[in-house]
This record gives C-alpha cells, structure tokens and sequence, in this order.
C-alpha cells in the first residue's frame, strides 16, 4: 500500500467520522426529545389523575345539595303533620272538657 492509498483511505475514515459524529449528535438530541416527551406525558397523567378525583369530589357535593331541597321538604310536611296531629289532639281535649 503506497501513501496515497493510505492518504485516500484516511480521508475517507475521516468523512465516514465526521458523518457518524453527525448521526451521533443528532440521535442523542433526538432521544432528549423523547425524554421530553416522556416527562409531559407523566404531567399529564398527573394531572388527569388529579381531575378525576376532583370531578368525583364535585359530584359527591352535588349528589348532596340535590338532596337537599328533599330533606328540606320533608322537614317541612313533618312540621306540618305535627301541628297538624298536636291541633287535632287540642281540638279534642278542649271538647272533652280537659
């Protein structure tokens, strides 16, 4: 092998460096991207994790305030049929003379 092969050949395993040192870089900022990407989408499934139990928060709170007009409701027929009974107790007791 003369020193012009050997001048050709090193050049060539030079390029063929120059392009993997290339290759190289732009794999390694690729993989960055993808470490990126993993981090958001661990963000986000925190942060739907944390939705969803507010959201079953949310409806616990409502399932109770529509109840409430029921129980308010119904507080009120039990007055009513208290004073109701208590009247007609009265009405009997002042009839019998008591």
């Amino acid at each position: 092998m003369d020193a012009l092969e050997v001048e050709r050949r090193l050049s060539h395993v030079e390029d063929r460096s120059k392009s993997n040192t290339h290759r190289l870089d732009e794999l390694e900022r690729r993989q960055e991207d993808m470490a990126e990407l993993v981090r958001s989408v661990a963000t986000i499934a925190q942060k739907q994790t944390d939705m969803d139990r507010d959201v079953r928060e949310i409806k616990a709170d409502v399932k109770l305030l529509a109840a409430k007009p029921g129980r308010r409701w119904e507080a009120i027929t039990d007055k009513a049929l208290l004073a109701a009974v208590t009247g007609l107790v009265g009405y009997v007791l002042i009839r019998l003379g008591l």
